[in-house]
């Protein structure tokens, strides 16, 4: 090798080694960050639940499975509120673990069982590391379907790098710098922080391992990373955070007043039929028949490429349907006509036995396609959260009084949601669309479903129906 092409390469690793040198301070403290595990023992840790094995190893937390336990945390004795939380993980590919913040162990829930706020560590092919659950109470809160790239983020067999902001009524956080998780939540605002280690069935290879190190901290001057743009999951009612601003997001219901609907073919929103109460906009019973109350309610504005969510909540045998690309020009004598995101009890409303293979079930799109028969559904009395994504652009050749006409419209893909999981998607304007259309009871509205816009409708089907957190926002 030329000597002046080896000097210069030396200079090069002594300025990378210095680099990597700074990289190591700063992780150890500076900036109001401080350790939350001194790399020597457990001092400022307890062990509650479980009996797995945690040891102190080269300056790492180790946390070894065992048979017959359930899960174990290593938790911190302080509790923390706001903070902004770092750390280095090594897992076992095998096995399952979490980082709860924010977390409760109290003698009155459960004896004393852990739960809370509980950042996920998964290896398997799921691959929903960085997703939020809810340990020991509610369950999944942001599971990684609603973020595909965030399921790119986690590295088997390698060193993952955690980032966890909690701030007030947000938590996000990051894996190897990438954005996996955005919740608003209001429920626990301070708890201890715990490293988990997953109870194992008696068939399972006990003595699995997963290593934390470089453990930090930062409970002052905490500045929030910028606003991403991941779907944000907001569990406070009728509210918006500062990232669903940034996305375009704007509440169609704002928990007092009914100023963005008005009553479907009126001109104002109806005077019966319909309450707003404790911040819930309530489908008023009308012993199941249907439009004899207020009548459906559509938005003032129309939607071509939307996203659309709201929490509903169903009554005991209760139906209603929440309906897009309304156009009004159809007459039924009842409800009005477009596709419909179904709702309703399917445990005691007789419609969801009606139809073709479960398509009239809650989640299906009405009469046509079925909702995934694993779809997560709360029973009555409990709010679910319906979720609908129409984006894409189609040019289409459909047949209208008997001359073919081309016609371009937005809107052509369309996904269901319901609780956080996909349910069903499909293509406007294809053959196969069409096809379904021809074997439902639209098939005698002439262009049903073709249409390049519309109203959002919520419908009055004389049962007892409440929704809140009604938002919508214009995908480009």
């Amino acid at each position: 090798m030329n000597s002046k092409i080896k000097n210069s390469a030396n200079v090069c690793m002594a300025i990378i080694a210095i680099f990597f040198m700074s990289a190591s301070v700063s992780i150890a403290g500076g900036d109001d960050w401080e350790m939350l595990f001194n790399g020597k023992d457990f001092t400022g840790f307890k062990q509650l639940n479980g009996e797995a094995n945690y040891t102190v190893e080269d300056g790492m937390m180790v946390g070894t499975t065992k048979h017959n336990t359930p899960n174990s945390f290593m938790a911190t004795e302080k509790t923390y509120g706001d903070f902004i939380l770092e750390v280095d993980l090594l897992v076992d590919p095998s096995m399952n673990s979490g980082i709860q913040i924010r977390s409760l162990s109290n003698s009155d829930y459960r004896d004393g069982r852990v739960h809370g706020y509980q950042v996920e560590i998964d290896p398997a092919e799921r691959a929903w590391s960085g997703g939020i659950y809810d340990e020991g109470r509610r369950g999944w809160l942001y599971p990684l379907d609603l973020n595909p790239k965030g399921r790119t983020a986690f590295k088997n067999g390698v060193w993952n790098h955690y980032r966890i902001e909690a701030i007030g009524n947000s938590i996000r956080t990051w894996v190897n710098g990438i954005p996996c998780s955005d919740l608003v939540d209001d429920m626990t605002s301070e708890g201890f922080i715990a490293f988990q280690v997953h109870g194992i069935g008696e068939n399972s290879e006990e003595g699995k391992q997963i290593k934390w190190k470089n453990i930090q901290i930062k409970t002052e001057n905490l500045i929030q990373s910028p606003w991403t743009n991941i779907h944000v999951v907001n569990l406070i009612p009728n509210n918006l955070s500062p990232q669903e601003r940034a996305q375009g997001w704007r509440l169609l219901f704002d928990g007092k007043t009914t100023s963005n609907w008005r009553g479907a073919h009126k001109d104002a929103f109806p005077k019966g039929g319909w309450k707003v109460d404790n911040g819930e906009l309530i489908v008023l019973s009308q012993g199941g028949a249907e439009s004899q109350g207020g009548g459906d309610i559509v938005t003032l504005d129309e939607y071509s490429t939307f996203e659309f969510q709201t929490d509903f909540m169903l009554t005991e045998g209760a139906n209603s349907g929440i309906k897009y690309f309304i156009t009004e020009n159809y007459s039924s004598g009842k409800s009005a006509i477009g596709l419909e995101y179904q709702v309703l009890d399917d445990a005691k409303h007789p419609d969801a036995k009606e139809g073709a293979a479960g398509n009239r079930t809650v989640a299906s799109l009405y009469d046509m396609i079925p909702a995934h028969k694993n779809k997560i559904v709360k029973k009555p009395g409990e709010w679910n959260h319906a979720r609908i994504i129409v984006t894409g652009t189609r040019v289409e050749e459909w047949l209208k009084r008997n001359s073919l006409v081309k016609t371009e419209f937005k809107g052509a893909h369309v996904e269901h949601w319901l609780n956080s999981r996909k349910v069903l998607e499909y293509e406007r304007g294809t053959q196969a669309f069409y096809a379904i259309v021809a074997r439902s009871k639209y098939n005698k509205w002439e262009g049903f479903g073709a249409w390049p816009s519309g109203h959002i409708l919520l419908q009055e089907h004389g049962d007892e129906v409440h929704y809140r957190s009604i938002k919508v926002r214009k995908i480009d």
